[in-house]
């Protein structure tokens, strides 16, 4: 039996987003049977016409046109003759169509199927296709599943059960190229996912070459990570070449860890110097040098779209650092710069002083274990006291002394427009004096934050371990005033809002007077309302658990009616009580028992 094929917009989409990436990287099993009618070759469909789904039967038995243009209708990619079509199938098929109007293809029914027709029905008639047609909707999960069984790969549970979240994490699944394939075809309709994380997969040239054709056709994806896959030079060159032509809607692109050299580094850099749509790059732990120090500055020098570039742990010496920096001096994009781990010494410490001079766009600069001493430092310094952008200096690892670290906050202090936040001189011993220093520097900027080394002379009442958690000291505060807690951190924002930058909110909780708090607390207190986005979040401060203590479990002993309870019981949200039991449940229902006076705590599993 022969049916034709659906509408023309299913047709079309089908043919767009699903039989091309097949047809391109699988093979059909030979004992698909296939009858080409009419498909047309410059077949397009705007994205507006897209309707998100795809269905289909089994892949095995999808009709497929031919792959070439020496194809004709009556054979297969195998080049096997197909059986000639019987009278009734070549009337019953209309007239070919345009290819904006229909796409028509064939496939032969299961054998099985066949037998089990009586011969009357040779023919059909409009009622037997509307009833055995199936329109192309085949969810993800089928899609998945079919693509894993055609490239013969096992399929990943994890991926199917979050295919329709928004974050995917397939890190160090062992996938390979075949099953980066498969995850590329389930990919190439998917609306869902925006962050993909397939590290430390081996998924080698072929592999990459599968995420760039998935690319081509997803506009949602904007995040991938593709670090530790060992790309290398013919990697980069799939990578370059779709930059160059990057229409997707992807800004972050994290390739750290693929054997990337200085050739590498060429192509990326005449890739990036004409894209303005990645945002974020991460060529951490690769080979780069000098050479690629240089590309790296062209690029630099021109480029108006990367805001964030991953250059630590690679061989960046003294000659490639001082390339970059040619560039940095006129970029004015680039606002986040990782050069740790490189080594450059004091001769880059001073390039990249002649920087922060220059550049009004930086604001986090992380320069650790790059053997800068005292004398880098103080370039570095010289530097700070005319900048004016720069929030976040990390210094760690470097063999800086105490009278370096004094040298760099006094620098701070020389400058009144400094919105220095944090620095991270944390392998550095200091004493009460340095303390003292600082805290004169943190009272002209209270927004400023320096992670140091304390040593024992600093007498016992200034340990960290002796203060109050600030948690309860704001908690008592809130208690006094019977307000809640975010009603006292919403009173520390202008806007009101749940959320702050980490230094406006420092430089708030310093200046506020209502709870007694130092900034050490403060910083305790940071740690506690997350800051991995420059931003606190109130909302991650839990409600204080009331006093649950002597109340029974539920259910209590001996039966209970529906009288026992009061109708519009009290329900505390986003409350953790620790019972008598081993238990803890997130979400009470505190209920007031009519008959008796007490109380009884409902867990809601």
């Amino acid at each position: 039996m022969w049916a034709k094929c659906v509408r023309p917009t299913d047709a079309m989409f089908f043919q767009r987003l699903f039989l091309r990436p097949i047809k391109k990287w699988l093979p059909l099993p030979d004992t698909v049977g296939v009858k080409s009618r009419h498909i047309p070759s410059n077949l397009t469909l705007s994205r507006a016409c897209w309707d998100g789904k795809i269905t289909t039967g089994s892949l095995p038995k999808i009709c497929l046109a031919g792959s070439s243009p020496g194809e004709g209708p009556g054979t297969m990619d195998n080049d096997e003759p197909l059986e000639p079509e019987t009278k009734d199938e070549s009337d019953s098929v209309s007239a070919p169509q345009s290819s904006d109007e229909a796409l028509y293809c064939e496939a032969g029914a299961p054998v099985a199927a066949e037998k089990e027709k009586p011969a009357q029905e040779s023919s059909e008639t409009d009622l037997e296709i509307e009833d055995t047609e199936k329109f192309f909707t085949t969810g993800q999960k089928e899609l998945y599943l079919e693509a894993c069984k055609l490239v013969g790969v096992v399929p990943v549970s994890y991926f199917i059960r979050n295919m329709e979240e928004s974050y995917v994490n397939l890190n160090h699944h062992g996938l390979g190229p075949n099953g980066t394939k498969a995850i590329a075809i389930a990919l190439v309709s998917n609306t869902t996912v925006l962050t993909l994380e397939l590290a430390d997969n081996c998924i080698m040239q072929e592999g990459i070459l599968s995420l760039v054709e998935m690319l081509q056709e997803n506009y949602y994806l904007q995040e991938i990570n593709i670090s530790d896959n060992d790309l290398g030079l013919e990697g980069a060159r799939i990578l370059s070449e779709f930059l160059q032509n990057n229409t997707s809607s992807l800004f972050s692109l994290q390739l750290s860890g693929n054997n990337f050299k200085e050739e590498s580094a060429e192509l990326f850099c005449q890739a990036l110097s004409n894209n303005y749509r990645i945002k974020s790059l991460d060529l951490s732990h690769n080979q780069f040098c000098d050479k690629a120090g240089e590309y790296l500055g062209q690029m630099l020098a021109i480029n108006v779209g990367l805001q964030s570039l991953d250059l630590s742990w690679n061989h960046l010496y003294i000659r490639g650092v001082v390339a970059l920096c040619n560039g940095l001096r006129s970029n004015v994009s680039l606002k986040k710069l990782d050069l740790s781990m490189n080594s450059f010494g004091n001769e880059g410490a001073a390039a990249l002083g002649e920087v922060l001079r220059l550049n009004s766009y930086l604001t986090y600069l992380d320069l650790s274990s790059n053997n800068i001493t005292n004398d880098g430092l103080s370039k570095i310094s010289r530097a700070l006291e005319l900048n004016e952008s720069l929030k976040v200096l990390k210094l760690f690892l470097n063999p800086i002394s105490m009278d370096g670290a004094v040298l760099l906050i006094l620098s701070i202090k020389r400058n009144p427009k400094s919105k220095m936040e944090d620095i991270d001189i944390s392998n550095v011993l200091v004493s009460e004096q340095f303390v003292k220093i600082l805290d004169g520097v943190c009272a002209i900027h209270p927004q400023l934050d320096v992670i140091y080394k304390s040593v024992q002379a600093l007498s016992a009442k200034k340990t960290p371990f002796t203060w109050t958690n600030p948690v309860k000291l704001i908690q008592s505060y809130a208690d006094q005033n019977k307000i809640s807690i975010l009603d006292f951190f919403r009173s520390l924002n202008p806007s009101g809002e749940l959320m702050m930058p980490v230094g406006e909110f420092r430089k708030a909780m310093i200046q506020q007077n209502k709870v007694p708090i130092n900034r050490y607390q403060v910083r305790e207190l940071i740690k506690k309302l997350g800051e991995k986005t420059g931003m606190v979040d109130f909302r991650s401060v839990r409600p204080r658990c009331p006093d649950l203590s002597g109340l029974p479990l539920w259910p209590p002993e001996g039966p209970q009616t529906p009288g026992d309870l009061t109708p519009g019981a009290v329900e505390m949200e986003d409350v953790y009580a620790k019972t008598r039991s081993h238990l803890n449940y997130r979400t009470w229902h505190v209920y007031l028992n009519v008959s008796t006076p007490k109380r009884k705590v409902l867990p809601v599993y």
